[in-house]
C-alpha cells in the first residue's frame, strides 16, 4: 500500500517512527513533511495529507500533531477525508473497516512507540466493509458533506478573531 506520513513539529519524532515501521512492513510511503522540530501549523500538514488521498496519489494516510485533536479537526475540513484520532487498535481497525477512514491521526504527545506500531499496523491491515448498513452510513456522511460544504458558524463565538488570523496570514 501506498501511504503518505505527515507531522508538525510536536510529532516530528513519532512521524520516523511511523515512516520506519511501514517500510519495514513492505509499504511504500510519501513523507509529506515537516522535516525537523522548528514550529508549524498542523493545518498545513492536514492539508498535504488531503491532497495526497484526494489526487489519489497515495491509499491511506498517517498524520501526528502533538495530542491529535488539532490535526484530526483540521483534516476532517476536506470533502473525502475521514480522519480518526485513534489510540487503542479496535478504533484503529474498526475505522477503517465500518467508517472508511482513510487517515489515522495519533498524538505524539499521548502514545508510545510500541503502541504506535500496532495501530498503524490495524489501521493498515483493515479492509473496508461493503456490508449495507456502512455504506449506508457512509452516504449519509457524503450527503452531509455535499449538503453542508465547508462554511464558518455565523454565531461563532470567535469568528472574528479566526477571520483577523485569515487576513494577517494572507499579508
Amino acid at each position: 500500500m501506498h501511504i503518505a506520513v505527515a507531522s508538525d513539529h510536536a510529532g516530528f519524532w513519532l512521524k520516523g517512527t511511523v515512516v520506519q515501521y511501514l517500510s519495514g512492513t513492505g509499504h511504500t510511503v510519501e513523507d509529506l513533511g515537516t522535516y525537523d522540530t522548528t514550529p508549524v501549523d498542523y493545518p498545513d500538514f492536514a492539508e498535504a495529507v488531503a491532497n495526497a488521498i484526494v489526487n489519489e496519489r497515495v491509499q491511506r494516510a498517517v498524520l501526528i500533531c502533538g495530542s491529535g485533536v488539532g490535526a484530526s479537526v483540521a483534516a476532517n475540513k476536506f470533502a473525502g477525508i475521514r480522519a480518526g484520532l485513534c489510540h487503542d487498535t479496535y478504533s484503529a481497525h474498526q475505522g477503517v473497516e465500518h467508517d472508511h477512514m482513510n487517515v489515522l491521526v495519533l498524538g505524539g504527545r499521548v502514545i508510545g512507540e510500541e503502541m504506535v506500531h500496532e495501530l498503524v499496523g490495524a489501521f493498515v491491515g483493515a479492509q473496508t466493509s461493503q456490508e449495507e448498513r456502512h455504506l449506508r452510513r457512509i452516504a449519509k456522511i457524503d450527503e452531509i458533506e455535499a449538503r453542508c460544504g465547508l462554511k464558518l458558524l455565523s454565531e461563532s463565538p470567535n469568528r472574528n478573531q479566526i477571520q483577523q488570523a485569515k487576513e494577517r496570514y494572507a499579508k
